[in-house]
């Protein structure tokens, strides 16, 4: 959900601060144009969290997919182009997020809850 709101507003109320996203905005110009891959990466893992456990890895995949960029455009944005001074802190965030859904792969399931035997 978190991945889709972001996208949405995005559209909504697109940033006007862009220093941080100029590698983003060199690779792809438009900035709608990354707030649809937000919004189809949020509908991903949004779809992927009703499938059975072990096939829901394509969701979280999609959030990593999508925030490795932006963490990366904004590393690159404060050092080494030093354009956005408080860049690292904003990669640290996007990163911390992806690198959630990353381990998340790998986390098992909780064990089905099995009913205790009723008595007759």
């Amino acid at each position: 959900m978190i991945a889709t709101l972001y996208g949405v507003s995005l559209f909504l109320q697109p940033t006007h601060d862009l220093r941080g996203l100029q590698l983003l905005l060199w690779i792809r110009p438009s900035l709608r144009a990354w707030a649809a891959a937000w919004v189809a990466a949020g509908a991903v893992a949004l779809v992927c969290a009703w499938l059975p456990p072990r096939r829901d890895w394509p969701g979280f995949l999609a959030v990593w997919g999508i925030t490795a960029p932006w963490s990366m455009s904004y590393l690159v944005a404060w050092w080494p182009l030093c354009d956005h001074p408080r860049g690292w802190v904003i990669a640290l965030i996007f990163g911390a997020f992806g690198g959630v859904c990353l381990v998340a792969i790998g986390w098992d399931e909780p064990p089905a809850r099995s009913e205790p035997p009723r008595e007759t």
